[in-house]
């Protein structure tokens, strides 16, 4: 029998479709395997075209060349850093001038290499300069809130083939962050502990849902996950703010986030995702209601009228299918191809 559940964070239902239940397999995208070189002439984030992109902001190891991973701004910017957050209103017009950074993260030299194929190491080095620049920009008093994402394939949004994440830091905080900080506010008030510590540790004691758990984090799928496959990995020490994560979490994020993202590419044959970093502002760092964690999307299905009309999802797979699924992709060969064993 199909099924309502309630989102434990952001109280909205999602409908489980049991009558139209899929097994997770069936959702594989079994798309015709094409040879990606390393290096593609024409391509701007290539090792040697750094002249044909705007001066760089970061590289990390800092001034080595060759670089491992590169900060530069996005040339074609949704915001500018140029511009002042004023803020005008007449009559009910709301108004701030399109203030923010946005800037594009290179995950690396190698054009073929999507993050899941990349070393633990190498994956430690994109998440050390995530929060380098988190942390930087979070100093600009303009800056209100700060969302770190990857575009893996055309159909989540990625314009360009080679590997990137990005980054936008704006002057006011999303509505679908403040309704977040609000529901865990409100936990919080009521029950004095933070909401996602709470959920954390019952789901961990369930084990139902978890698809795989280290020393410092769990990932797992959600109880009411909106669409199939949509996973998140929570740190297992309480922290309201990416930018206070530690040099150990930062190495055991990279392990559990490039294994994740490994199952996925293997059990799901390589799926247009999306990744975000949901961290509460960096005013929040000390706030001991919210907890900031990664959500990895696959678009393994598309939006449609109901969806769009009422705010509710369908999702085909169950959540536990779905865990139960990844669990069982073995990456180790990924892994070892990886680091070129």
């Amino acid at each position: 029998m199909p099924e309502l559940r309630q989102n434990f964070f952001t109280k909205e239902w999602v409908i489980i479709a049991t009558e139209r239940a899929k097994r997770p397999e069936e959702l594989a995208t079994h798309r015709v395997v094409q040879p990606i070189p390393e290096f593609v002439e024409s391509c701007p984030f290539c090792p040697g075209n750094e002249s044909k992109t705007p001066p760089e902001v970061l590289r990390y190891p800092a001034n080595s060349n060759p670089w491992a991973v590169r900060v530069i701004p996005n040339k074609f910017a949704a915001l500018s850093s140029e511009l002042q957050p004023t803020r005008s209103l007449q009559h009910l017009r709301r108004r701030i001038e399109g203030f923010g950074f946005h800037e594009v993260i290179i995950d690396s030299p190698d054009h073929s290499r999507y993050m899941g194929l990349l070393s633990d190491a190498h994956v430690a080095s994109i998440l050390r300069v995530y929060r380098e620049r988190y942390n930087a920009l979070s100093l600009d008093h303009r800056v209100n809130h700060i969302t770190i994402f990857k575009n893996h394939g055309a159909d989540a949004g990625a314009s360009l083939a080679h590997p990137h994440s990005q980054l936008i830091a704006t002057p006011v905080i999303p509505s679908q962050v403040r309704h977040r900080l609000f529901e865990a506010l409100r936990h919080y008030d009521d029950a004095g502990e933070c909401m996602f510590c709470h959920m954390v540790e019952r789901e961990v004691e369930d084990q139902t849902r978890v698809v795989l758990k280290s020393e410092r984090f769990v990932a797992m799928e959600v109880f009411a996950s909106a669409t199939p496959f949509a996973t998140h990995i929570f740190p297992l020490r309480h922290m309201a703010s990416f930018g206070d994560i530690s040099e150990m979490e930062v190495v055991d994020l990279a392990r559990v986030l490039r294994t994740l993202l490994a199952k996925i590419y293997v059990g799901l044959e390589n799926p247009d995702l999306n990744f975000t970093v949901r961290s509460g502002p960096a005013e929040y760092a000390a706030a001991r209601h919210f907890h900031w964690y990664v959500s990895v999307i696959p678009r393994l299905t598309r939006v449609a009228g109901f969806e769009l009309g009422s705010g509710m999802f369908i999702n085909s797979v169950l959540p536990e299918a779905a865990a139960e699924y990844l669990r069982k992709v073995a990456v180790e060969k990924v892994a070892g191809a990886a680091m070129g064993q």
